[in-house]
């Protein structure tokens, strides 16, 4: 049996969310809060084993909510509006989370997820900060967290030489020479990793221009490390002019 707790101070949602907790086997609703000073109340006595949190709240945010329990739980999911910056930000930290209104099947998959943890994940106050900075600031990052199948990775930003896309996964190619798989597409890293500090050259690639040395015949931008990118005749005039803006 899971038990879950709900933080959401919108009564629609919270309700509409109450119901579908309901509708789940194996997991009971222990409780909810619509507010900073009474989720740290319900969560210390009922230690939830979900806790779904907004992150804007009426008296605070999530952030700040979590700054007052200890130790701070990791078995939070996220809920959010559609807020372009929020969303961003979670991705960023590689947290989960439920966009509103909450889906019934997106649910009972956040669900699964936290079935299938089996240890505590010693990155996690890093992938929070990142997250909450991100929020504060509204700018690019200078790490972002890779949720790879078995571990969760905290890169800086400008240690991606460049990401390759395979279907529905993406590689990481890094400068310290390794790489990293994570089960997500290019297009999910092309909104977190933009122009101009990245160029998407091909529909398989995404290059970090620090690491651009020049151009070959147009069709393909060269790397420091000599590798060759290709650069696709439909995105050629793009990233030329990215790389070379007229004066």
């Amino acid at each position: 049996m899971i038990t879950v707790a709900i933080i959401e101070d919108e009564p629609a949602i919270r309700k509409e969310i109450s119901y579908l907790i309901q509708q789940e086997a194996n997991t009971e609703l222990v409780g909810w809060s619509d507010s900073v000073r009474t989720a740290v109340k319900l969560i210390e006595e009922k230690q939830p084993d979900v806790i779904l949190m907004d992150i804007q709240l009426r008296d605070g945010t999530a952030f700040d909510l979590l700054k007052m329990l200890s130790p701070i739980p990791q078995n939070i999911i996220f809920i959010t509006a559609y807020n372009h910056f929020a969303i961003k930000a979670i991705k960023y930290g590689a947290l989960d989370y439920l966009l509103k209104p909450v889906d019934q099947t997106e649910l009972k998959e956040a669900l699964e997820r936290y079935r299938r943890r089996t240890d505590n994940n010693p990155q996690w106050m890093q992938q929070l900060s990142m997250a909450q900075d991100s929020i504060s600031t509204a700018e690019l990052p200078e790490s972002i967290a890779l949720n790879s199948v078995h571990n969760v990775r905290i890169v800086s930003v400008n240690d991606i030489i460049y990401c390759k896309g395979d279907g529905p996964y993406t590689f990481f190619f890094l400068n310290d020479g390794t790489k990293q798989l994570i089960s997500k597409p290019l297009k999910y890293y092309e909104e977190l990793l933009p122009a101009p500090h990245f160029l998407r050259t091909h529909q398989s690639y995404l290059v970090n221009r620090r690491f651009v040395s020049g151009i070959n015949r147009s069709e393909y931008i060269v790397l420091k490390n000599k590798e060759e990118i290709p650069i696709s005749t439909r995105r050629r005039n793009a990233v030329l002019t990215q790389l070379f803006p007229e004066k």
